[in-house]
């Protein structure tokens, strides 16, 4: 199972959130480029990067922290929050990032990611699934929709994304466990590589994990546990 840490960018600063709420947020530090680097050698293979600015007011606020982020490091990286246009996809691939997430285009402007999904293949372009109550949410998950996450997968499956990022909303920065039924569930009948995201706290969590990539659960994405020192990217396996 590969694991990826985890960066979420905020007025240029690596925070945490508790639920996605905007105002519940812990710095754990002013420079997203040291933490990156340190990330990469303890041995990460892949980086997630989440600009919460962009996510909030759909317009991205850190492509400076973003490109230094990038260039100050070897290993591939992925990145969502306040993508939404065909324009925005274009400008960050050009910062040098390898994955682009995207979640509240695939609600409002489905249109839209369709004909990005004519230009760009395979894993560039992933599909985040925010999930609460196992409906979609979007915006910075402060709009639920009506779309069961199942469906809302398969929907985007049939138009080309191969990989989904799922996370449960209720587990994201409680360091209560991942919702390991949900993403079976889930996983099982997408039939959609998957790459879970929220709740993961302890090492055991992700040994848990391990039991789902049998059907498709095959990447972490690990923050605050990182952060508050409950698991070590150096002593466990990364790839």
């Amino acid at each position: 199972m590969l694991i990826i840490p985890a960066i979420d960018l905020k007025n240029g600063k690596c925070v945490r959130l508790l639920q996605g709420e905007e105002h519940q947020e812990t710095i754990y530090s002013d420079d997203p480029v040291a933490m990156a680097k340190s990330f990469e050698e303890a041995g990460a293979k892949r980086l997630h990067l989440v600009d919460l600015d962009g996510a909030f007011r759909g317009k991205s606020e850190n492509l400076n922290r973003i490109e230094q982020v990038v260039r100050a490091i070897q290993i591939p990286v992925e990145l969502g929050g306040g993508i939404r246009t065909q324009e925005d996809v274009r400008r960050v691939f050009d910062l040098g990032v390898q994955s682009v997430i995207v979640g509240t285009m695939a609600v409002k402007e489905p249109q839209r990611l369709k004909s990005i999904l004519q230009i760009y293949t395979g894993e560039s372009i992933l599909l985040g699934i925010d999930a609460k109550q196992r409906k979609v949410a979007i915006s910075g998950w402060k709009e639920k929709t009506e779309w069961d996450d199942v469906e809302f997968a398969k929907y985007w499956k049939e138009r080309g994304i191969q990989r989904i990022i799922f996370t449960d909303i209720s587990r994201d920065g409680m360091l209560s466990g991942p919702n390991l039924e949900a993403l079976e569930d889930f996983a099982k009948r997408t039939g959609m590589k998957v790459t879970a995201s929220g709740g993961v706290s302890k090492i055991q969590d992700v040994y848990d994990l391990q039991n789902l990539e049998n059907h498709g659960v095959d990447q972490v994405i690990i923050g605050k546990a990182i952060y508050e020192g409950n698991i070590q990217l150096s002593e466990i396996n990364l790839c």
